[in-house]
């Protein structure tokens, strides 16, 4: 999962008020069982020592929400009076409602609450050109359309010898217009970091721009038939989605598994437990985060100062780096904060794969031995 959307949440110091509200239950008494829960998570900050402008502004942000129709839930997370991020959820929060006062954003959970939906550019594609459409786990929006050659497009009927010119133009045309989309959709991956590339269109069309695409590329591509506005290609292309997610899953931890046996010099490409992640965290060496957030070592206890970089073990660890204020964090917050800062991204692993987890929950792969 790319953690840049995260990246508001590490501008400013905390503590920080996270919150989890589930928004999945409408009725006609929502509005009034949404004002009892925006009081209830305002009481409880204050019960956990948060300031009065940070309790405001998250009972007001909660409030908000009593017209709400989401379907799943809301993350808020707020300090100094401000709600800084609002993502909406892709699951219900199990745990229903809750919030928490702490020096970091509890951002562990969200991760997994929006379901590692990857982001996904969906190409419509015809012979004159396509547009593209943006989805993520919270928005979709179209971003780009490509306009290419409008003249000729359509083959004559005739197999008359003469019109043999005027068709290769058609097929001239319709293979720079590929060239062209497939260059388009390129850049538009580049620029929104896609995971996944849905080509949408006519079997031709679709194959031609699939068959330009850069060869790092053509591995995140789907394909299929549906038209724009189709509720059946919504449910393919969010299958397309889920099918993604378990495959790279799959090879993450397959590569994790590899890369945490060392070499003959005894470096290993892959750590796990705190302490080595700690140390790879403080050398901006992870570049890819697995948490599995029901193992032990995600609610072990760190220190952290200011900045991403400066955590530890041990409190005495900090001042000898030379921090002179610190805090005791969650291991998992701390060390997804020194992935945002890091631009490295993070892998939720399922209970189900427990046995390829890393051991404890905490793993990275790293950028080097």
């Amino acid at each position: 999962m790319d953690l840049a959307f995260l990246h508001p949440l590490y501008e400013h110091s905390g503590p920080w008020a996270s919150v989890y509200v589930d928004t999945s239950r409408h009725t006609e008494n929502t509005p009034h069982e949404r004002h009892l829960t925006a009081a209830a998570m305002a009481r409880e900050l204050g019960r956990q020592g948060a300031d009065d402008a940070t309790r405001r502004a998250v009972e007001h942000a909660v409030e908000e929400l009593s017209h709400s129709s989401e379907p799943y839930g809301r993350a808020l997370f707020a300090r100094a009076g401000e709600v800084v991020l609002d993502p909406a959820l892709a699951a219900r929060p199990p745990q229903g409602d809750w919030a928490e006062w702490a020096p970091l954003p509890r951002v562990a959970p969200l991760l997994e609450l929006a379901d590692q939906d990857p982001v996904c550019v969906v190409a419509y594609i015809d012979r004159k050109g396509a547009d593209f459409e943006l989805r993520t786990p919270w928005t979709r929006e179209k971003v780009d359309t490509v306009s290419g050659r409008q003249y000729p497009v359509h083959r004559t009927a005739t197999a008359d010898w003469s019109e043999r010119h005027f068709q290769l133009k058609v097929e001239n045309t319709w293979e720079h217009n590929a060239v062209e989309i497939a260059d388009a959709l390129t850049v538009c991956q580049e620029e929104t970091r896609a995971d996944l590339l849905v080509l949408v269109g006519d079997d031709r069309e679709r194959r031609a721009v699939h068959e330009r695409l850069p060869r790092r590329l053509r591995g995140r591509v789907a394909e299929m038939e549906r038209g724009a506005g189709s509720r059946l290609l919504d449910e393919e292309v969010e299958a397309a989605r889920a099918d993604h997610v378990r495959r790279r899953t799959e090879a993450e931890l397959e590569r994790f598994l590899a890369a945490r046996a060392p070499d003959e010099e005894g470096r290993a490409g892959a750590v796990e437990g705190v302490p080595a992640l700690v140390e790879a965290a403080r050398e901006h060496r992870i570049d890819e985060l697995l948490i599995r957030p029901d193992g032990p070592d995600a609610h072990r206890e760190v220190w952290i100062g200011e900045d991403p970089d400066q955590l530890a073990v041990r409190r005495t660890e900090l001042k000898t780096l030379g921090e002179q204020h610190s805090w005791a964090a969650r291991a998992d917050d701390a060390l997804i904060r020194s992935a945002v800062a890091t631009d490295a991204s993070a892998l939720v692993v399922p209970s189900e794969a427990a046995e390829e987890a890393p051991v404890g929950g905490l793993g990275a792969l790293l950028r080097w031995k």
